[in-house]
């Protein structure tokens, strides 16, 4: 009775299964019109959140002196990261691109208040980590709206939190949770990137 018209199920499957971490396929930037950065926002708005806390804060960032700060703190973290590998690993992860600071119009920094008063501390009394679960489900349901709108998103975990914050000037009581580039792209692979370059094979389920 309550489930959705064969069309629109389709639609809610397909954003699930073509959704990529997307960093090489950004083309030369072109800016994302307000009405679709609003229907995505819009979306992450929607996630649940324990206790109807909504930790989470969007900080936008099209001001290229601030982009490539970032950057530069990842250029950093990722000459520390290839260390730990060996051999033909450490040239295969040599060869990847973990990065579309530079190349993405828009980059947008997600963050975690696990402090808000909203919501009243329900049930972060036993489970305090659940603010950061909550911002991630923002992150899920803005990244399957930018999919179903045609808009890459890359996910830059490769930043040492703490620099991060001092780079945008995030207050100590505020944690950055996700770094995201998005723009507009070139392609959405048919499988993940790291997939395809041989980095990791995800498990298969049936169908």
């Amino acid at each position: 009775m309550h489930s959705f018209t064969e069309d629109e199920k389709r639609g809610v499957y397909r954003a699930i299964t073509e959704r990529r971490d997307v960093r090489s396929q950004l083309p030369a930037p072109t800016a994302i019109p307000d009405s679709v950065l609003f229907r995505i926002l819009w979306a992450a708005h929607q996630a649940p959140s324990v206790g109807l806390m909504q930790p989470w804060e969007f900080i936008l960032i099209c001001e290229v002196e601030t982009k490539q700060k970032v950057f530069r703190l990842f250029e950093q973290a990722n000459q520390n990261a290839a260390s730990i590998y060996k051999k033909d690993q450490r040239t295969l992860y040599g060869s990847l691109k973990l990065s579309g600071i530079l190349e993405a119009p828009l980059n947008l920094c997600v963050t975690c208040n696990a402090t808000c008063a909203r919501g009243s501390g329900l049930g972060r009394q036993t489970m305090s980590a659940t603010a950061h679960y909550s911002t991630v489900c923002a992150v899920q349901n803005l990244w399957l709206a930018a999919r179903a709108e045609g808009i890459g998103v890359g996910w830059v975990s490769i930043l040492e939190p703490s620099e991060l914050q001092e780079a945008l000037a995030i207050p100590p009581e505020i944690d950055p949770v996700a770094y995201l580039c998005r723009g507009y792209v070139s392609e959405f692979l048919s499988q993940p990137e790291l997939e395809i370059k041989g980095w990791e094979q995800p498990p298969r389920f049936l169908t």
